[in-house]
């Protein structure tokens, strides 16, 4: 892979993290149903519609916490010199939700996290903070690992993992989820398939799932081998009911994260296939945001229109390139120390 190249993959997952992110900010946490009612299938940027109870009264191509987050783990990976540090991030994440509180928002932060930030404030040490968090907080803003990181030894790339993760997820599901989606990222970005991209991921969740506190919950590794098989079996119109009713769409990672690598899986149109991811139900954003960021991994700038970038670009006046070309340099560093 060139520099060029490398760079154009990078970028991509971010533009696809956000992309995701927004094609799914008007469905998240509604039902398919109430989905089918007021939107019937996405398959654009839409604004919030009356029943968009968490991104009320925000238009189309907004995105929400899952884009945001992910800036600020970049931010701070650049200024750690590709580590996070943990009370670091627990300071910025207190800061960004009084800061979204203030703006009257209802995008907040998700349940691990605010019960680990909590913890945090309340004197728990930052070791212990994440001790039960097991959703999907973790994996959602876990790109800019993937973009530091090279998947050459899993090991070192899960590690970086549970390092981002520590705070708020330190639990084998939620180091897990994150670190498929990681592994999933900087395997594309090194030029895998869609294909090996998701082998790399369910090796690398296998990893996770061994570490930090045991919660119980099935096995992401084995759910994701099995939803990579099982569902582009299903027919085509009854994916998304399928993906509701038998993988799951909620916030926890052995469903949301499952349910994004399924759809990876399915080798569609990067674009349809986000569209599909917002057309669920459940936690719509995340999981379009996930799926975009291994997609935009694997196939590079092709795999989103130039005016799909601008227009996300423009609405949450945020460029990009001035995020991920730190990052890339971190992963050039990374890479060269270990030669």
């Amino acid at each position: 892979m060139t520099d060029s190249t490398t760079h154009d993959h990078a970028l991509a997952a971010f533009q696809g993290l956000a992309i995701g992110d927004a094609l799914g900010m008007p469905t998240q946490s509604m039902s398919l149903q109430q989905i089918r009612e007021d939107h019937g299938r996405i398959t654009g940027f839409v604004d919030a519609g009356p029943r968009q109870r968490i991104a009320h009264g925000m238009p189309a191509a907004s995105i929400t916490d899952d884009t945001e987050q992910a800036v600020l783990v970049a931010r701070l990976l650049v200024e750690g010199n590709g580590r996070l540090d943990p009370t670091r991030f627990a300071e910025v994440l207190i800061a960004w939700e009084r800061g979204m509180a203030a703006k009257g928002s209802l995008d907040l932060l998700g349940p691990s996290t605010k019960t680990a930030v909590q913890r945090i404030l309340d004197g728990v040490p930052v070791s212990e903070a994440g001790s039960t968090g097991t959703t999907n907080g973790a994996a959602m803003r876990i790109t800019p690992v993937g973009i530091t990181t090279t998947a050459d030894d899993l090991d070192v790339l899960v590690d970086a993992v549970q390092d981002a993760s520590r705070v708020t997820h330190d639990t084998g599901l939620g180091i897990a989820g994150a670190s498929a989606i990681a592994a999933a990222v900087s395997a594309g970005i090194d030029g895998a398939s869609r294909t090996e991209a998701l082998d790399v991921a369910v090796a690398a969740a296998r990893i996770g799932e061994r570490r930090g506190h045991w919660i119980a919950g099935a096995s992401i590794a084995d759910k994701t081998a099995w939803a990579r098989g099982w569902l582009p079996t299903v027919p085509g119109p009854d994916r998304v009911a399928a993906i509701d009713g038998v993988i799951g769409t909620s916030v926890a990672s052995q469903e949301s994260v499952v349910a994004a690598l399924a759809l990876v899986s399915l080798d569609l149109d990067p674009w349809e296939t986000l569209c599909t991811a917002a057309s669920t139900g459940g936690d719509t954003d995340t999981i379009a945001a996930m799926a975009g960021a291994v997609l935009g991994a694997v196939h590079g700038a092709s795999a989103w229109s130039p005016e799909a970038v601008a227009q996300v670009e423009s609405v949450n006046d945020i460029r990009f390139a001035d995020v991920v070309s730190p990052l890339l340099e971190l992963r050039a560093n990374s890479a060269a120390s270990s030669h």
